[in-house]
């Protein structure tokens, strides 16, 4: 990473990456780049992996699909998400996405203004040479749960009818 007065760069591969429930999340911005306008996190997302449905309280979310195809819920509307796909969240807006291909798919996301980066951070396990995905356990789940009010953000449980028992 470079930064200057002309700005921000990163070469392909480039960025702080994190392991977020086995998912990577490489960021290519944060908050302190960008005087807290925005951060941007470039996400592989493995397959029949995402995020849990959820709404976040303070900052809006924006997607643009880069490889591989995403099922995306925003509130009660489903959509299908190829390469080139460009999708907008805004703050209160129950919202997920899961990779529904066979191979790992990538996308970019944008929170405006910053800060939920530090919440992937906190919960993340920082990669080291590009380790392949870690098992996600448990214990990564509830860091997850007790993390995320901290940042304004509800994650919504399955429905009891879907708990495995």
């Amino acid at each position: 990473m470079t930064v200057n007065q002309q700005g921000l760069f990163h070469q392909p591969g480039q960025g702080s990456s994190y392991w977020v429930l086995g998912d990577l999340y490489t960021f290519k911005a944060v908050g302190e780049d960008t005087s807290q306008a925005y951060a941007l996190v470039e996400i592989t997302v493995q397959p029949q992996s995402g995020t849990p449905p959820h709404i976040h309280s303070h900052e809006d979310e924006a997607f643009y699909i880069q490889e591989g195809e995403f099922e995306f819920q925003l509130d009660e509307q489903i959509i299908l998400a190829n390469p080139g796909t460009f999708l907008h969240s805004p703050k209160g807006q129950l919202h997920r996405f899961t990779n529904i291909g066979l191979e790992p798919a990538k996308l970019l996301c944008w929170v405006t203004p910053a800060g939920l980066e530090k919440f992937f951070i906190e919960v993340g396990v920082p990669v080291s040479e590009r380790m392949s995905s870690p098992a996600v356990s448990p214990a990564d789940i509830e860091k997850i749960m007790v993390a995320a009010p901290r940042y304004g953000l509800e994650i919504i449980p399955p429905p009891a009818e879907n708990l495995q028992v």
